[in-house]
């Protein structure tokens, strides 16, 4: 019987505490089964946990889950170390006295107050400062902190919480983390794995993520198999974090709409969403390469040299890309490029130029007017 197994068979209110961390976390893969059970162990116990993984993996979420689950009343007070001045983050920690410093015009609590009774959450642990190192190493030993300017003991009753996406080993040897400190935090350390580890996980999380994010409750896009094959199939570098992303991305692009694969690749992943002025250009993307675009659209056209034009048929697909196009204006660029292009060919000859495009010298004289083009075309 496993540590989670065993949590749910004492009581009633270890039973709350694990439905509690199955609903903040979701999957059922072997590495998330794992982190769980590490999860329930350190939440039994008042003992430091760090937790350890890439950026947007969800560390900020397994400190909840470790809190929630845990006998502690009290609240998680979470500090980013990375996102406070290091001239700063020691008083926000430890409080300050009045008049300690220029500015304190009041006594003032810090983390380790305000966190009395439950848990403290130090984030991004690995670019705390060396010199403010120290002192939390004192204040784990002791549990007792002192503020900025006070000479008073003053004791502390909580779990400390700690992550990070550096790697503290390595930190040690440079010595740019100390190493004593290192020791007394890393308890009973919890990887936090990957998305691209725990890709099986994907589908869930995908419905869990819309579900969350369709908070208006607008139409949800729906994410066809083999879009979820796809979105399981990609390697996720900026991990749950960047699901999140595509997943909110799907709801403000395809919303009440059906998301294929080739919508995942091309409008999700990539973020190729069409603008105003990419409407203009994007059937030229989408046929420069008509050998591509035949696997694509499973067309038949037949072989063609490879500086051929781009062919009607293809423009049939244009609204499984796109939601719309300017179809006015469109048409008025195509008329531009190819004009433009039929009097620098003709060594802008007017005549021969109309002769290439099968129009009346006088039309194509109109249409230069009409569209500006300033170049100096010699009568022939």
């Amino acid at each position: 019987m496993n540590v989670v197994d065993k949590l749910i068979d004492e009581t009633s209110a270890n039973k709350s505490a694990l439905q509690t961390l199955n609903e903040m976390i979701d999957g059922e893969s072997p590495e998330t089964k794992s982190m769980k059970n590490l999860i329930a162990m350190v939440a039994q116990t008042d003992s430091t946990a760090l937790i350890l993984g890439e950026t947007g993996t969800g560390k900020d979420v397994v400190a909840q889950a470790i809190h929630k689950c845990s006998k502690k009343k009290g609240p998680l007070v979470t500090v980013n170390c990375a996102a406070i001045p290091s001239e700063l983050l020691e008083s926000e920690l430890f409080g300050h006295e009045k008049g300690s410093f220029t500015g304190a015009d009041k006594l003032r609590k810090g983390r380790f107050e305000q966190s009395s009774g439950g848990s403290l959450f130090l984030d991004e642990i690995g670019d705390m400062p060396l010199p403010l190192q120290a002192k939390l190493l004192r204040a784990i030993e002791s549990r007792t902190i002192q503020r900025v300017g006070g000479a008073d003991d003053i004791k502390i009753d909580l779990r400390l919480i700690c992550a990070t996406h550096r790697d503290l080993e390595k930190k040690v040897e440079n010595g740019e983390f100390r190493a004593d400190l290192y020791f007394r935090i890393n308890v009973l350390p919890i990887n936090v794995p990957s998305l691209a580890e725990r890709r099986t996980d994907i589908p869930n999380l995908q419905i869990k993520l819309l579900k969350n994010l369709n908070l208006d409750q607008t139409a949800e896009p729906v994410f066809t198999a083999d879009a979820i094959t796809a979105l399981s199939k990609h390697n996720w570098p900026g991990n749950v974090r960047e699901l999140k992303n595509v997943i909110e991305r799907a709801c403000i692009i395809f919303p009440g709409k059906e998301i294929t694969s080739l919508n995942v690749y091309e409008n999700l992943l990539r973020l190729k969403v069409p603008t105003v002025a990419e409407e203009q250009n994007a059937i030229w993307d989408m046929t420069a390469d008509l050998g591509g675009i035949n696997d694509l659209l499973d067309s038949d056209l037949p072989e063609q040299p490879e500086d051929y034009l781009p062919h009607p048929k293809n423009y049939k697909n244009w609204f499984t890309f796109y939601d719309e196009i300017d179809l006015r204006r469109h048409l008025q660029d195509v008329e531009i490029v190819l004009i433009e292009q039929a009097l620098e060919k003709t060594g802008n000859k007017i005549a021969h130029a109309a002769d290439k495009l099968k129009l009346r010298r006088t039309t194509l004289i109109e249409k230069m007017k009409k569209y500006s083009i300033s170049k100096v075309a010699e009568e022939s």
